[in-house]
């Protein structure tokens, strides 16, 4: 009677072990799905931001710009000096501030005087290497960094940031 009851118990820490594992495996496809719905979404802004802009006259006031060629986003400057400007190039995102400050590194020792700033909104670290007052330079700043790094698909997304107040 025992050994039965023993093997009971056995039987039923074992069942819950492999309980454990089916949840891990759950929430790792879960996490899978998510970065290929992420980078699917960076895929269809990156073919949207590498059609040629049309070319507008600059206006003074902020006016709501289209959002196919640019983001609106409410953010602030985390690291970096210098002011941030309406329209700035986003060359990377990131959820961990460590990975944005590791870019910043990177681009200052490049030449650039690299902002990161934050979208609490979207929980995310924006790395800016440029910030502009009108969209049109920001735009020629946007293609001049994608054809200086030809070969970094990363910086290849570039997109442009419109800072909301």
């Amino acid at each position: 009677m025992k050994n039965l009851a023993f093997l009971g118990l056995g039987l039923c820490v074992a069942l819950a072990f492999t309980s454990c594992k089916s949840s891990e495996s759950a929430y790792k496809k879960a996490y899978e799905k998510a970065k290929q719905q992420e980078l699917a979404q960076g895929t269809a802004v990156q073919q949207q931001t590498s059609a040629p802009a049309a070319v507008v006259a600059p206006t003074e006031s902020a006016t709501p710009v289209s959002s196919a060629d640019v983001r609106q986003e409410k953010v602030t400057i985390v690291a970096g000096t210098g002011n941030l400007q309406d329209y700035s190039v986003v060359c990377g995102s990131f959820g961990v501030k460590t990975n944005a400050e590791n870019l910043k590194s990177f681009l200052d020792n490049e030449g650039y005087s690299a902002i990161i700033v934050y979208n609490a909104d979207r929980n995310m670290y924006r790395v800016v290497s440029e910030t502009f007052s009108n969209r049109d330079a920001a735009v020629r700043a946007r293609d001049a960094f994608k054809a200086k790094y030809p070969n970094r698909q990363d910086f290849q997304g570039a997109w442009l940031l419109y800072r909301m107040n």
